[in-house]
């Protein structure tokens, strides 16, 4: 069963959606780098890893449906950030955004009837859960840290410390 057109086309913008997600943390990489927060600058490239990781996943099960991907454009991302906190509100709305768009996604492989489709997307949504959790957590303990940069500079080591299969 090989995709229909409004599946490969979705999923294409899907692909997309989660390369930009790639570069916007890999700017947070940058960015946290330039404020001497190595631990922040190391779980950003982990993190732009991972959502790389993301869109190969659903390259190659465009691929493997029969279907032809079609890369565009990467939108440039936001370069500073008043602060941290900053930085992961910014993060959270940017996964918040991939969540409504592979919600969209699973609904359309439910109307079209694409059962794969759907299946496959089941793992991105639990994907998504896990990904808003663990920045909410972090944004949790950056408003405790406040004005603190012993706090801030704790955080950051231990954000370095990230292992993870990104």
């Amino acid at each position: 069963m090989s995709l229909n057109n409004k599946i490969e086309e979705a999923l294409n913008q899907q692909i997309q959606s989660e390369f930009y997600s790639s570069y916007v943390y890999l700017s947070m990489s940058g960015y946290s780098d330039s404020q001497n927060l190595p631990g922040f600058a190391a779980w950003m490239r982990a993190q732009s890893e991972e959502e790389r990781g993301h869109a190969m996943r659903l390259f190659d099960y465009v691929q493997n449906r029969g279907g032809r991907v079609r890369l565009g454009r990467i939108a440039q991302p936001r370069l500073d950030f008043e602060s941290p906190r900053v930085m992961f509100e910014e993060a959270l709305r940017q996964e918040q955004s991939v969540t409504r768009t592979i919600h969209e996604l699973y609904r359309l492989a439910q109307e079209e009837k694409d059962y794969p489709t759907e299946v496959e997307l089941q793992w991105f949504v639990q994907e998504q859960v896990e990904e808003e959790k663990t920045i909410l957590d972090i944004l949790a303990q950056l408003a405790m840290i406040g004005d603190q940069p012993a706090a801030l500079v704790m955080l950051d080591h231990r954000l370095g410390g990230r292992t993870d299969e990104a």
